[in-house]
């Protein structure tokens, strides 16, 4: 029995990373993308332009968390550019992949992501996965949590 034909989606990945981490995952993640007929593409160092460029197809941001539960240096202009400029966002379906450490407490766990996710919202952005929030305390491999998460936002997005 011949496999159905997917829809191909277009997915930007935008990565906040302080040591690599959420730049490892990143990279699994676009090239998974890529084995099942996707067109994606990294940003380590995204402007809005860049994110702009999604709005009518998909966007995932993955992003650890630095200091006091905020987003790591690299995805901090686009955050800002996006809050400042607030464009409405009702074509774009996204996903938020969030790593953070619980032992800093609920307020600072995976605070990053969870900015993201909130502003996305407000711009009236799709989410087609609730934000998966990964705890290196438990998840000493975030590949096994991000693979099943992401599967199901391929299939939603395709």
């Amino acid at each position: 029995m011949a496999a159905r034909p997917e829809a191909m989606a277009k997915v930007g990945v935008f990565v906040g990373s302080v040591y690599g981490g959420a730049e490892d995952v990143a990279q699994e993640v676009v090239e998974l993308l890529i084995v099942r007929g996707h067109v994606a593409q990294l940003f380590l160092e995204p402007q809005i332009e860049d994110f702009l460029d999604y709005q009518n197809d998909a966007a995932l941001v993955i992003t650890s968390t630095t200091g006091q539960g905020e987003i790591p240096d690299n995805l901090l202009p686009l955050y800002q550019a996006l809050n400042e400029q607030f464009p409405l966002l009702t074509g774009l379906e996204y996903g938020v992949i969030s790593m953070g450490d619980s032992s800093y407490g609920e307020e600072r766990y995976c605070g990053a992501g969870r900015q993201f996710d909130e502003l996305l919202v407000q711009l009236q952005a799709k989410p087609v996965n609730e934000r998966l929030d990964i705890d290196a305390c438990v998840n000493f491999d975030a590949q096994e949590v991000v693979m099943p998460w992401l599967e199901q936002f391929i299939e939603r997005v395709a």
